[in-house]
C-alpha cells in the first residue's frame, strides 16, 4: 500500500474511530464519489492532485450532479452511495472531509466551499468562507 494512502486512511480511521483501514477506505470511497459530483473544473483536479494516487479517480471520475446538495442532503447522498446507515454516513463525512481540509491550502479550500451551498464548511471542520 502506498505510504500516502496509508497516512490518509490512518487519519480518517482515527477521526472516525474505525478499527482499521478497510472501514476508512470505504468511507473515503463513499465521500469522495459524492463530493466529486459536486465539484467542477480546476478545483476538483487541484484537490485530486493532493490525494493519494489511488483516491484520485474516486473524486474525478464521477459524473457531475444535476443539482446542489445541502449539507444534510450531502450526508444522505453518502448514505445512498454505500454507507450502512445515516449514522455511519455522518461518521464518514465528519472524518473524510476534515482530512481533506488538512490537505488543501486555505485558498483551495475556500474555492471548494464556494462551489458548494452554504453550510458545507462545518462538514469540513471549518467556518464558512467570507
Amino acid at each position: 500500500m502506498d505510504e500516502n494512502l496509508e497516512t490518509c486512511l490512518a487519519q480518517v480511521a482515527e477521526r472516525a474511530g474505525y478499527d482499521g483501514p478497510p472501514q476508512a477506505a470505504r468511507a473515503v470511497q463513499n465521500v469522495l464519489e459524492v463530493l466529486g459530483a459536486h465539484l467542477v473544473g480546476d478545483d476538483r483536479t487541484d484537490l485530486a492532485r493532493l490525494l493519494p494516487k489511488q483516491c484520485r479517480p474516486l473524486l474525478t471520475a464521477t459524473a457531475p450532479a444535476t443539482e446542489p446538495l445541502t449539507p444534510e442532503s450531502f450526508v444522505d447522498a453518502v448514505t445512498d452511495h454505500g454507507s450502512d446507515d445515516l449514522t455511519e454516513a455522518r461518521r464518514a463525512v465528519h472524518a473524510v472531509l476534515p482530512t481533506l481540509a488538512t490537505m488543501a491550502d486555505a485558498a483551495l479550500l475556500r474555492r471548494i466551499l464556494t462551489q458548494l451551498p452554504p453550510g458545507h464548511a462545518g462538514l469540513f471542520g471549518c467556518t464558512d468562507p467570507g
